[in-house]
């Protein structure tokens, strides 16, 4: 916004009708795109939702489904799913699950690129656990090359309702959703998927 409204000062000072136009058109672009990147739609959660279905905490593209050592809270074998969040996506993330945040740790790291394998052990993030009635799940919010603020309203012992909004990702970079390593996934590589609906997994329990 600011920089919309630089670019307008400089548009009314500059004397030269074409400068003038070119900068308003510009500023008028770029206010757009940022009304664009913030808007936060209205989400329902998925009819006959069961309490061990996981739902996806971003909008994007699976970009990865691995099996991994998880070893700072389910401290066991995991299955991971990555999300990639480009530019254009809604960023508004949402919690995958109910239960009590048991674990939050936010990581000053680098910003390579959010679809590079090492991003998520590399990057600036947040990795929030939570210990619903039966299980546990880890989440991720990973900056990437673009994304530069990682906004997070969670803190340790916070009660929280799946779906809930809690944060976003500003502009572009990786969710990861880590569960345990028997979960039923229901989502496939480079299927897209919708923060708060989207349902990824379920956990058997």
């Amino acid at each position: 916004m600011l920089v919309s409204l630089a670019i307008d000062i400089a548009a009314v000072l500059i004397p030269v009708l074409t400068v003038k136009l070119i900068l308003l058109f510009l500023s008028i672009l770029l206010f757009g795109f940022t009304l664009f990147f913030f808007r936060d739609p209205v989400r329902k959660l998925p009819d006959g939702l069961n309490q061990n279905e996981i739902i996806s905490p971003a909008d994007g593209k699976v970009m990865m489904i691995e099996e991994i050592d998880e070893k700072v809270f389910l401290k066991s074998p995991a299955k991971q799913i990555a999300i990639f969040l480009s530019p254009l996506n809604v960023h508004v993330n949402r919690l995958p699950a109910s239960g009590r945040i048991d674990y939050f740790n936010y990581v000053k790291g680098e910003y390579i690129v959010a679809f590079n394998h090492k991003s998520s052990e590399r990057n600036e993030r947040t990795e929030i656990g939570i210990s619903t009635a039966k299980f546990k799940v880890l989440f991720k919010q990973i900056a990437g090359f673009v994304a530069r603020r990682i906004v997070c309203d969670l803190r340790t012992g916070d009660k929280v309702q799946i779906g809930e909004k809690f944060g976003m990702i500003k502009f572009g970079s990786r969710v990861d959703v880590i569960l345990p390593v028997d979960s039923i996934v229901k989502v496939s590589v480079n299927q897209k998927v919708i923060g708060g609906e989207t349902v990824l997994a379920e956990v058997p329990v």
